[in-house]
C-alpha cells in the first residue's frame, strides 16, 4: 500500500476512535492512549467476574447502552455471551484484547445480538497479538449456518490475509461451531455452561446460560418473557442477569400501538423481573437489555427488595465471597 495511503488510513482510523467530546492530536502521529481498563484488575482466584458490554434494547442505535453482549471471566477463561453491537469497542474500553476471546455462546439470533461477530471474528484475528486459535461458537439451531455465512461473505478478506498478504495464522480465522439445546455445553477447568430453553416466542429456540465455578454462579436470562424454566436453573444463583422492558416508557414512544403491544409481550416488564428476582432470590438481581431509567427499577421494587443494578453499561460484578460492583469510569 503506498505510503499516502497508508497515511489517510491512519488518519480515518483516528478520527473514528477518538472519545465523544475531544479534538483527535494529528501532530506526532501518536494514537490516544487507551485508558487503563477492568481487566487490569485481577478476577477473585476462585470467583466469576461478569462484565455487561452492552445492555441495550434491540435494533435502535444507542449511543449510551450498546447491543447486547456480556463477558464472563474465571480461572484465565474468557467467556462471551451475545455479540450485539459495540461488543469490540466495549471490550476495548474494558481493556480486553480482542484475541483473548476464543469463546463464544448465542443465546438466540435476533440481529441485535450478533450483529458485531465479524468485527469480533476478523478484528479479533489480525489486531496485534490477535487470535491464533479458532473461534468457538455455541447457539441454537440456525447458528453453523449463519456462522458459515460470516465465513462466506468475508471470504475475500480472509483469504488476502491468510493467504496473499499479511499471512495471518490460519487456525485464527477458523470457526467451529456447534447447535446446542439444552444441558451442559462447556465444562473445562471447574467452568461450567448450562443451556436451558426460555420463551420468546415466536422466535424458538432461545437460550439463558447458567455460569458455574468453584461454587458460584450466574444465570444470563437472554430474551424471554417469564420463564419458569429460567426460574427452575437460577435456583441457588449468586447473580441473576434478566432482561426487562419498561411498559410505560414502551407506549410512550410514537411507535404504532399494536406494534408496541407485540413487542412488549415478547419480553418481562420491570414488575414481572421483580416477582422472578424475588422468587429466584439471587445474592444481586441485575437488569441488561433492558432500558436504564428509574420506572424499570421502581416496577421491579414493587416485589424484590435484595441488591439490585439496573442495565448499565461496562457494568462490572465479581462474585466471590462478596459481591463487588464497579464502573469503568468514563
Amino acid at each position: 500500500m503506498p505510503n499516502h495511503s497508508l497515511a489517510a488510513f491512519g488518519l480515518v482510523g483516528l478520527l473514528l476512535f477518538v472519545p465523544p467530546g475531544t479534538s483527535p492530536t494529528i501532530s506526532g502521529a501518536q494514537p490516544p492512549a487507551v485508558p487503563v481498563g477492568i481487566s487490569a484488575q485481577p478476577v477473585p482466584a476462585d470467583g466469576l467476574r461478569v462484565i455487561l458490554l452492552g445492555t441495550g434494547v434491540g435494533p435502535p442505535v444507542n449511543l449510551v447502552q450498546y447491543g447486547a453482549s456480556t463477558l464472563i471471566e474465571a480461572g484465565g477463561t474468557r467467556l462471551l455471551f451475545d455479540c450485539g453491537r459495540g461488543a469490540t469497542f466495549r471490550l476495548t474500553e474494558a481493556g480486553i484484547p480482542l484475541g483473548s476471546v476464543t469463546r463464544l455462546f448465542l443465546t438466540h439470533l435476533h440481529s441485535d445480538h450478533v450483529m458485531q461477530i465479524p468485527d469480533l471474528l476478523l478484528a479479533g484475528w489480525v489486531v496485534g497479538g490477535g487470535r491464533t486459535t479458532p473461534l468457538e461458537v455455541w447457539g441454537p439451531q440456525g447458528s453453523q449456518e449463519m456462522m458459515a455465512g460470516i465465513e462466506k461473505a468475508f471470504s475475500f478478506d480472509i483469504r488476502m490475509r491468510r493467504d496473499v498478504d499479511e499471512k495471518f495464522p490460519a487456525a485464527g480465522i477458523a470457526v467451529r461451531s456447534r447447535d446446542i439445546g439444552e444441558g451442559v455445553v462447556f465444562d473445562e477447568g471447574g467452568l461450567k455452561v448450562t443451556a436451558f430453553l426460555v420463551d420468546h416466542e415466536p422466535v424458538v429456540p432461545a437460550l439463558g446460560y447458567r455460569v458455574d465455578y468453584r461454587g458460584r454462579s450466574v444465570v444470563l436470562s437472554g430474551d424471554t418473557k417469564v420463564s419458569e424454566n429460567l426460574i427452575r436453573a437460577a435456583q441457588g444463583v449468586d447473580v441473576l442477569v434478566h432482561e426487562a422492558i419498561d411498559p410505560v416508557a414502551a407506549r410512550a414512544t410514537p411507535r404504532s400501538p399494536a406494534l408496541t403491544e407485540l413487542i412488549i409481550a415478547h419480553h418481562t416488564s420491570g414488575e414481572q423481573a421483580g416477582q422472578v428476582f424475588a422468587r429466584v432470590n439471587p445474592r444481586l438481581a441485575v437488569f441488561s437489555h433492558a432500558p436504564n431509567t428509574p420506572g424499570l427499577l421502581s416496577q421491579a421494587r414493587q416485589h424484590f427488595k435484595g441488591r439490585l443494578e439496573g442495565a448499565e453499561d461496562l457494568l462490572t460484578i465479581d462474585v466471590a465471597d462478596e459481591i463487588t460492583v464497579r464502573r469503568l469510569p468514563r
